[in-house]
């Protein structure tokens, strides 16, 4: 298995639709081109923000496909989790084979799993696919929540090299980077409003929803955490931060959709049951977005 320290950042990615429904390659694949040419560690397709809940497997490993195709040289991390295990482990099997470079796996939603079966079910995953792969713990999706001694189980499998931590909790997650310490394993943030605070209780990297927008001032904050200057980071923490709270105003990805189209980036189509983001808050993120350009143009500004 080829090693990943997950230190950086990794943009989640949307993916475009065509007006008929079907998915737009082509843009998807400029926005590959154009976030690796902004400096990002890593590219996560298929996941939460790249709305996999409405795609069909073969869709689902044919982004992956486009992924790979599309990239230069940073690695390829494939959501593939799903709330059956047997699901999850075919969809891994067959992001491993489209030539994914590591996993993200969301913890089983709806059923609602005890921690044992947690356990089990990305054991299971891990055993049989020979690939980095990260534990998504977001409870607000699925209506479970993978406490910090399970993490710790689970980081002492030489597969399972990573956790997103999308809780909205820091002393969890705090006590996951404590649990794991000797362990080769990267807590990452999946939450942007955090994602500076993950870092200073020892959080490697994020898996961010804003650095589709703005991969450049997100990867200057978080190089900047990681590299011991946190009064830089702290200064672009606050420069994105009105961002990053809007980007969640209604459910992800409606909003960082908009401010992609916005930014010229392809339409801001969704698969039903999602909708357009409304027009109060549309002005609003234009707004938002406005500031964030003309600060770029200051000198010595956060995007210097």
């Amino acid at each position: 298995m080829t090693s990943l320290d997950f230190r950086g950042v990794y943009p989640a990615m949307t993916t475009p639709f065509h007006e008929d429904g079907s998915i737009d390659f082509e843009q998807f694949q400029a926005d590959v081109r154009r976030l690796e040419a902004a400096g990002v560690d890593g590219i996560v397709p298929v996941g939460s923000t790249g709305e996999s809940a409405t795609l069909s497997h073969d869709e689902h490993v044919e982004v992956v496909e486009a992924a790979v195709e599309a990239v230069d040289d940073v690695p390829v991390i494939a959501g593939s989790g799903s709330n059956s295990t047997r699901e999850a482990l075919e969809l891994s099997r067959r992001s491993a084979d489209a030539g994914a470079d590591a996993l993200l796996l969301i913890s089983p939603y709806y059923n609602k799993p005890e921690q044992a079966g947690l356990v089990d079910h990305y054991r299971t995953i891990a055993d049989e696919i020979d690939l980095p792969q990260i534990v998504y713990n977001v409870p607000g999706r699925t209506g479970s929540n993978i406490l910090p001694e399970t993490a710790a189980t689970l980081a002492e499998h030489p597969n399972i090299t990573a956790y997103k931590a999308a809780s909205g909790d820091l002393g969890q997650i705090s006590e996951v980077v404590e649990r794991t310490r000797d362990e080769e394993f990267a807590v990452l943030s999946g939450d942007d409003a955090l994602t500076l605070p993950i870092l200073s209780v020892g959080g490697a990297g994020a898996i961010s929803v804003t650095a589709n927008v703005e991969p450049a001032r997100v990867g200057a904050m978080v190089h900047s955490a990681l590299q011991g200057d946190y009064e830089r980071a702290r200064g672009i923490h606050h420069d994105l931060a009105p961002l990053n709270r809007h980007l969640f105003a209604e459910t992800n990805p409606i909003p960082v959709k908009e401010a992609m189209e916005i930014r010229g980036y392809g339409p801001a189509r969704l698969r039903p049951p999602l909708t357009r983001l409304t027009e109060d808050n549309t002005e609003e993120l234009r707004r938002l977005l406005s500031d964030l350009e003309a600060e770029q143009a200051v000198p010595g500004g956060a995007g210097e």
